[in-house]
């Protein structure tokens, strides 16, 4: 299993970093998680082959993890795609993606793909199966606007994949990334508590809890940024790709 980093900033492209948006692939499984704004030319850029994408799992709807839906879906139609995509995402993303859709290219909702297109809403701690890939939703803490907020775990060929998404710390946090193979976690400021946010201290605090086989860092902020050839961690860069 693979996972590549398309994007790992935050929502202010601090250090000129792109819009979250992870691909991960293995032998039977091709799929994006997050689907930020600047998602569509950063695929073109490393190359990845956006028509053989099967899955889009998305974790909130603030813009640098869901607005670039509209310009890969345009993308897929416009690149006469045919194979079947599916879009999963918390309750209300049928709605918000019409929403977004409209407020970036007017009409576009409406337009009958050429492919099969599904979108399905995930409900907190009801796991579900797309093909080969299994997926537990669970709540996760960023604010009141752009929810509902879910964090993931992910199980796949044999593997196990967390991610924390956006969020300031939250018991469940434990759950999804006990023993998980890959821990993909929020590490937004070194030690600054900020509302909403997950700060790399608090994580370290509870990492003795969670117990993940690999963690890296991802959605920093610049006071992170600055420290990264002092972290004991590994921290995410655009590009980057993981075995696990």
């Amino acid at each position: 299993m693979q996972l590549r980093f398309v994007g790992c900033g935050d929502a202010f492209g601090s250090g000129g970093r792109g819009n979250t948006c992870f691909h991960v692939t293995g032998e039977r499984v091709n799929f994006l998680i997050d689907c930020g704004a600047s998602t569509l030319p950063a695929l073109k850029r490393l190359r990845i082959a956006r028509n053989d994408i099967d899955l889009v799992l998305i974790t909130h709807f603030h813009g640098d993890h869901f607005a670039g839906l509209p310009f890969l879906l345009l993308d897929a139609q416009f690149s006469r795609r045919s194979r079947p995509l599916l879009i999963a995402g918390p309750e209300g993303i049928e709605t918000r993606l019409k929403q977004v859709m409209e407020a970036l290219f007017e009409n576009s909702s409406g337009t009958k793909q050429r492919f099969d297109l599904s979108i399905v809403a995930l409900k907190p701690e009801q796991t579900i199966s797309f093909g080969d890939v299994k997926v537990t939703p669970f709540p996760v803490v960023h604010g009141e606007s752009g929810g509902p907020f879910l964090a993931y775990r992910i199980e796949a060929e044999g593997r196990s994949l967390a991610y924390s998404a956006d969020t300031e710390w939250t018991e469940t946090l434990i759950p999804l990334a006990r023993d998980a193979d890959l821990f993909v976690a929020e590490a937004y400021t070194y030690d600054r508590i900020v509302k909403n946010h997950l700060s790399l201290n608090t994580l370290e605090a509870h990492l003795p809890e969670i117990r993940p086989k690999r963690l890296i860092l991802t959605h920093m902020g610049d006071d992170m940024l600055e420290r990264l050839d002092r972290l004991a961690h590994t921290a995410a860069d655009d590009g980057m790709a993981i075995e696990f």
